[in-house]
């Protein structure tokens, strides 16, 4: 703040010593460049942006809020869902079976309806990590994953600790019909953190050694058969040759994709026939690929700490910033064979 007073005072001087002469040679665009340096940063402000997308913040304002995560379900019965095209950023992670589900990351935007909401995993704790102390809504869980949520910094507002924030819609089928809105979390919650901090860099440039790719494929099982289109200026998303869409019709859609290839583990938790869910390895480093402007840029991922963050680097070390928008990141165990 003091370093910022002292140049407005410099400015303020110049200003007033070169009189109305420097004002219009400013405001013409005409003022020496000694002038024009001092007086620039002072005049033209980058627009605020979304700490999650990297995107102009609505009403040129960051909501001084929390990142707010949803576990939703993926089975075929769940689908349409409800709620994801609003998140900043969609992690999708593998659970029992070969099903997935993924945790939507919401920041800059609300989402009235999200769902179907199912039970968290021990795999959401390591993701969320990255997220300071962010809320997180989901259905419940078996005893020790929500003994261990409740361990961290997360701000549990699962459904047996928020039941006002959920609904049943009796359109849908149980288990396939648990509903909430980030607002009704929200308001649970009445947390009093601010905006988190990115988690990815955001450049509107492609980087160096990018190469053309038209379709992702990546075939996490048959209920979730992964396809990924560049067309339009954006990813959509199928399973297989189905479309997946939303409730309101919209196919799901990405400016980013990124595929993080990671160990897994046996989790502490089965479904009710008795098969484990596996729980993704958070920390060390793997293989990675960023796709982004029909482009893909192949590299490595790095966390060393569960405090960190995940860094995504190229083969020269850098690490590759993601365009502008919001981003599905692909949680993929070794061994499934992704195809670009």
């Amino acid at each position: 703040m003091k370093r910022r007073t002292r140049w407005v005072a410099i400015a303020s001087t110049v200003v007033v010593v070169l009189g109305g002469t420097t004002a219009f040679l400013y405001a013409s665009g005409n003022a020496p460049a000694v002038i024009r340096n001092v007086i620039d940063p002072l005049v033209h402000h980058d627009p605020p942006v979304c700490p999650l997308t990297g995107t102009p913040a609505p009403g040129g304002k960051v909501p001084e809020r929390p990142a707010l995560a949803i576990k939703v379900e993926n089975l075929p019965a769940a689908r349409p869902q409800a709620g994801l095209d609003q998140a900043d950023i969609v992690y999708e992670e593998p659970v029992e079976a070969g099903i997935t589900r993924f945790i939507a990351v919401f920041q800059c935007h609300e989402s009235h309806r999200v769902g179907p909401v199912r039970s968290g995993r021990i795999t959401d704790i390591g993701v969320l990590a990255q997220y300071g102390k962010p809320i997180f809504g989901y259905a419940g869980g078996a005893n020790l994953v929500v003994k261990a949520i409740d361990s961290s910094p997360i701000v549990d507002e699962s459904m047996p600790n928020a039941p006002k924030a959920y609904e049943r819609d009796p359109n849908r089928l149980p288990p396939h019909n648990l509903y909430t809105s980030t607002e009704a979390l929200r308001s649970a919650a009445k947390s009093k953190e601010g905006a988190p901090e990115p988690v990815f860099t955001y450049d509107h440039s492609l980087p160096d050694g990018a190469k053309r790719a038209k379709t992702l494929h990546i075939p996490f099982s048959g209920y979730s058969d992964v396809y990924w289109k560049w067309q339009g200026g954006k990813w959509l998303r199928s399973h297989g040759t189905v479309p997946h869409t939303l409730e309101n019709g919209d196919q799901i859609s990405a400016k980013n994709v990124v595929i993080q290839v990671v160990k897994t583990k046996q989790g502490p938790v089965s479904d009710v026939n008795g098969v484990v869910s596996p729980e993704v390895v958070p920390t060390g480093s793997g293989k990675a690929t960023v796709c982004r402007n029909g482009h893909c840029i192949q590299g490595t991922w790095k966390r060393p700490k569960i405090s960190d963050l995940t860094v995504f680097e190229d083969r020269s070390g850098d690490q590759i910033p993601l365009q502008p928008g919001n981003t599905w990141v692909e949680l993929v165990p070794a061994g499934i064979a992704v195809t670009t």
